[in-house]
């Protein structure tokens, strides 16, 4: 049987999956990267570290599952959008303060650059308008200006700079070609369509970054591709001996790691569901981990003030995408319950069970509500948060908002902790209900979501967010999503394919549908006019300290 790799970067790790053609996993593997975390705001990583993670996870699947090498016909990265400067003989050039050389990766969740974005925000140009008017300071040029002005030495020894998921491709075939994926939803390269797109000079020079013109471009690319389009020649005899597999093995053009889940998902057809399934731009896929995306296509371009796009061909080739997010996610819920004081004895209670502690907490969330003759959802009615701890992505492209939580008392026990939790999970699929709103109100319409990522596993999280939303809510059958997409790329590239539409069919999979439940939803209205009210709170206090 013919077989597919995907290979996804996370923040913390690097997946592996062996696929076959229908899109079954057969075998997966992990491998841990390194995370240095100089200071506040500042993420940084190792190519090479992670490189060497790929190879390990890789190796590790085709051994592991018996598969001969010959097989896998077809190779695909995604990752984050993290950025990647090496020098001219393509060797680690240091982003780091330290000078560190290994420390040649910004990673996307590093906010250094944060003036910098509002400079190149104050300029208004009309880039800024396919990134929702605000460019975040999660994306490229930022970075790039933080770099240029505060490390110059270093600067000037970056001759290559990539994205992640370029890099990666780049370092399997030689090749220096762009996914479009990546340059036009983190790098400020302009799409109007499939004729027409490019850098725009003006605007690089405009924001300070008018060497990077030079040369056409060859710092940041010059040469770029479709998600899913072969890479080069395949497989270099080096990163072959490096990963265990054929030289020449075909590889397809890579993906930010969210835009694979988004493939994978948006072509899953679920059982059970008691209407007809609406057309691929009536779905929105949610990747969720650490942080959310919020995936969504259309046939023509869909402007949404604050959400990122509308990209043309950055996740499936043909339509025009729109991103939409959340920046801490499962790091938000993570970071409220571990630095609760009654984390310790909760997670020891946890332990002694013999159960996960999201699953222990969701149980006494279950006997409260039985105590209380309600429902888990309705647990909250005097507790409130505002989940905008590391700044809003999506729709206010602000950085500078703050969490908030009302309703706290003396009481720091068990139960107290796992109603923080539940207001926790409920404000985040409040912030998802924003989103969508917006997009709705500028044109998309959607009707159906899929969920995939860490968060998928945690039935609270899941059916909060279709009782929140009045949505149902697909759960994929692949639980590895991210990694299918990936492999996806690595089908289309094999030839054994004419688009990534028909991979995706081939490959997509069924799925389970949580409806949303018609007695929760009163209740979840009025908790969302309570987080509309925190916003507008929390802006009616910066009012007021102003000066």
């Amino acid at each position: 049987m013919t077989h597919y790799i995907g290979v996804d970067v996370g923040t913390a790790s690097v997946r592996a999956a062996l696929v076959t053609e229908r899109g079954e996993i057969v075998q997966t593997a992990v491998e841990p990267i390194q995370i240095w975390n100089p200071q506040p705001g500042f993420y940084e990583q190792s190519s090479d570290d992670i490189w060497k993670a790929v190879t390990i996870t890789v190796n590790s699947v085709v051994r592991k599952s018996g598969v001969a090498a010959s097989q896998v016909k077809g190779i695909g990265f995604d990752a984050t959008c993290s950025l990647v400067a090496l020098d001219v003989d393509f060797n680690p050039a240091s982003c780091s303060l330290s000078g560190q050389k290994e420390c040649n990766v910004v990673m996307w969740m590093d906010h250094r650059a944060e003036k910098q974005a509002a400079r190149i925000n104050a300029t208004k140009h009309s880039v800024l308008r396919q990134v929702g008017g605000t460019m975040s300071l999660e994306m490229q040029p930022p970075k790039l200006l933080w770099l240029k002005e505060n490390i110059p030495k270093q600067w000037r020894t970056m001759e290559h700079l990539f994205d992640l998921p370029d890099f990666l491709t780049w370092r399997a075939t030689n090749s220096l070609t762009r996914s479009l994926c990546s340059l036009v939803c983190k790098w400020g390269y302009e799409v109007q369509g499939a004729e027409k797109h490019g850098w725009n000079d003006d605007f690089l020079t405009t924001i300070g970054l008018q060497e990077l013109t030079e040369n056409n471009h060859a710092r940041m690319g010059n040469q770029t591709q479709q998600p899913g389009e072969p890479c080069g020649a395949g497989l270099t005899v080096q990163a072959a001996s490096d990963l265990g597999l054929v030289p020449g093995t075909p590889v397809g053009t890579s993906l930010i790691d969210a835009h694979a889940g988004g493939v994978a998902c948006l072509a899953c057809v679920p059982t059970g569901l008691s209407s007809t399934l609406p057309p691929i731009t009536s779905r929105l896929a949610l990747i969720c981990g650490t942080s959310t995306c919020h995936m969504a296509v259309s046939r023509e371009p869909v402007f949404v003030p604050g959400v990122w796009g509308p990209y043309f061909s950055a996740m499936i080739p043909g339509l025009w995408g729109n991103e939409g997010g959340q920046s801490t996610t499962g790091k938000l819920i993570d970071f409220v319950v571990e630095n609760h004081s009654a984390y310790a004895a909760t997670r020891a209670k946890a332990d002694e069970s013999g159960v996960h502690l999201y699953e222990y907490l969701n149980n006494l969330l279950e006997n409260q509500a039985k105590q209380a003759g309600t429902s888990v959802s309705q647990l909250t009615s005097d507790l409130h948060v505002y989940p905008d701890f590391h700044g809003n992505r999506s729709p206010l492209a602000d950085p500078t908002m703050k969490g908030m939580i009302c309703g706290l008392s003396l009481s720091a026990t068990s139960d107290d902790l796992a109603l923080l939790y539940l207001a926790t999970v409920q404000a985040l699929a409040y912030g998802t209900k924003h989103i969508i709103s917006e997009m709705n109100h500028h044109g998309h319409s959607i009707q159906i979501l899929y969920l995939c990522g860490g968060l998928r596993k945690n039935k609270l999280f899941v059916q909060s967010h279709a009782d929140a939303l009045g949505l149902p809510v697909i759960l994929p059958d692949a639980h590895e999503s991210v990694l299918l997409g990936s492999a996806v790329l690595g089908a289309r590239a094999s030839g054994n394919f004419s688009n990534i539409q028909d991979a995706m069919l081939a490959m997509g999979g069924s799925g389970l549908v949580v409806m949303p439940r018609e007695t929760e939803q009163r209740y979840h209205e009025k908790k969302y006019q309570v987080y509309q009210k925190m916003l507008t709170d929390q802006r009616a206090y910066r009012e007021l300290m102003k000066n």
